[in-house]
């Protein structure tokens, strides 16, 4: 098994990563360095420093129940949510944001965020927190035992959902 170490080291005057493959492979490369004038931004002397409008990413939220997550076998839970993102992809797929989620361009790189709340009266009190936004999700109900497992959102824009789950703790 190789080891791969990163160090910087400056070379002569400039700045070099070395990367050594075990003990007897080691790669140099020096670091590319912008510079400016003052008379001019530092945007325009180096174009690789200016930082390009970046849309606002869309994002599909799924939160899970953590007194399941507890209780169930880990791939049951997962399964639910699972469930639950398909179903609201595909209850949204003529949606604008949908098809931009699930575009050629954007397919490998779907955003996700995997949350979690306490129990059955937390996932049911987002659902109508979500309902009363205009938040378009699913409501994941199991059965033949007719109770909720998890909920997911079609996709949307960050900006436009994000302050719902604000307070939810990332699911671990």
């Amino acid at each position: 098994m190789m080891a791969c170490i990163v160090s910087q080291f400056r070379f002569a005057h400039l700045p070099s990563t070395r990367v050594r493959f075990g003990p007897k492979h080691t790669l140099t490369a020096p670091i590319r360095l912008g510079f400016s004038s003052m008379s001019q931004p530092a945007s325009e002397a180096n174009p690789d420093t200016s930082k390009p409008e970046t849309p606002d990413v869309v994002v599909q939220y799924v939160v899970l129940r953590r007194d399941l997550i507890d209780t169930w076998p880990f791939g049951s839970v997962v399964t639910q949510g699972c469930h639950a993102s398909v179903s609201a992809i595909w209850s949204h797929k003529d949606d604008p944001h949908t098809l931009q989620y699930c575009s050629p361009e954007s397919i490998d790189s779907m955003h996700k965020v995997t949350l979690e709340v306490k129990g059955e009266p937390q996932i049911l009190n987002l659902s109508e927190k979500l309902k009363a936004g205009g938040i378009e999700h699913k409501l994941w109900i199991e059965q033949p035992e007719n109770f909720p497992t998890c909920l997911a959102t079609k996709p949307y824009p960050k900006s436009m959902e994000s302050s719902y789950f604000k307070k939810l703790k990332l699911c671990k």
